[in-house]
């Protein structure tokens, strides 16, 4: 099996989604808990991994984070899935998605394309599709992908740069000010996500704005 992630994912120079440091430190907040929520999955084995692989990977394509995409194209084939279906998954087609997983999918698109901050009821119909355990680890997996691709985003911007091949619509200032105060607020959202655990909020945040 060819273990190689494809070529194409090396050569984004341009932005697909481009945040900003309250929507970073936004995701980091709720990575605390998404992690612990993982670890116990890994244990309890309640949601397949290769699920949540593919998750991630459909997360990855709406952001559009080169780093998040040869990371987990690595990983992925790993596990043993195929160039054809990782290329499928980054490319936003849906050739190899299975039924059960399709709701899961269209839900893990729409947090991506709302900057992780959904819709209610798009939320409550994955609860009634898998179960509150289980769809509390989908957003988890989902969760913890999005922080990493809004850090990797103006990460893989800055290594483009040094490359000699720096992002359209970018700045250093920009790809700088995300990694140094992005990576300088992470302990900070890792207290804050926690006290709001100890005070018992949730661990997510949704847009109520509508109803379906």
């Amino acid at each position: 099996m060819n273990k190689t992630p494809p070529i194409s994912i090396k050569k984004e120079v341009n932005f697909k989604r481009k945040f900003n440091l309250k929507e970073l430190y936004r995701s980091f907040v709720f990575t605390p808990r998404a992690m612990s929520k993982l670890m116990g999955n890994h244990k309890s084995k309640l949601v397949d991994e290769d699920f949540l692989e593919r998750l991630q990977l459909v997360v990855t394509e709406v952001n559009g984070c080169a780093l998040c995409s040869y990371q987990h194209t690595k990983m992925a084939l790993k596990k043993g899935m195929s160039n054809e279906e990782i290329s499928s998954f980054l490319s936003g087609d849906d050739s190899f998605v299975k039924q059960k997983e399709a709701k899961a999918i269209i839900f893990a698109q729409h947090y991506a394309e709302s900057k992780g901050f959904p819709q209610k009821y798009a939320y409550d119909a994955i609860v009634k599709e898998y179960g509150e355990k289980e769809a509390c680890i989908i957003l988890s997996a989902i969760q913890i992908i999005t922080a990493g691709n809004m850090y990797g985003i103006p990460s893989s911007a800055f290594s483009s740069r040094l490359k000699g091949n720096p992002y359209k619509e970018s700045s250093l200032f920009y790809e700088l000010k995300m990694l140094i105060i992005g990576i300088l607020c992470l302990p900070i959202a890792i207290i804050h996500g926690s006290l709001r655990a100890l005070i018992g909020l949730p661990n997510k945040r949704f847009d109520t704005s509508i109803t379906e």
